[in-house]
């Protein structure tokens, strides 16, 4: 029944922009916590995003600190990822997942703190 669909990847030249969306069935996205991840070939799964709830509380790690926002519109049961002035090591597969159990500020980028993942969407950044 839980169930999370990121989209919006694509490829685009250095420099541009991409706006990745994670949408929720099965569950209302406004009662969790969101994680962004990303996966490259050969490298394990990293976070670059996480947004609480609430959406006071978001962290970036400084690979794309200032680059990378997250929001949320839990309206619309989505979370999304606007992902700006992109680098060829930003190609990954993108993630979204989704956690319950942190309470309404919490806030994390640790890939084993998640239950509920997405399928990934595809970021190819060239040169």
């Amino acid at each position: 029944q839980l169930q999370l669909v990121e989209s919006g990847g694509g490829l685009v030249q250095a420099g541009g922009s991409l706006r990745l969306s994670c949408a929720a069935s099965g569950f209302t996205l406004g009662h969790y916590s969101i994680g962004w991840f990303r996966q490259a070939p050969g490298k394990e799964r990293e976070g670059v995003s996480c947004i609480s709830v609430s959406g006071d509380i978001t962290y970036y790690p400084d690979s794309v600190k200032g680059r990378f926002t997250a929001s949320r519109d839990n309206a619309k049961n989505t979370v999304y990822l606007q992902m700006n002035s992109l680098k060829p090591e930003d190609t990954a597969v993108y993630y979204c997942a989704a956690d319950p159990g942190h309470g309404a500020r919490w806030c994390g980028t640790n890939r084993h703190e998640y239950n509920n993942w997405g399928q990934g969407t595809q970021v190819t950044v060239s040169s």
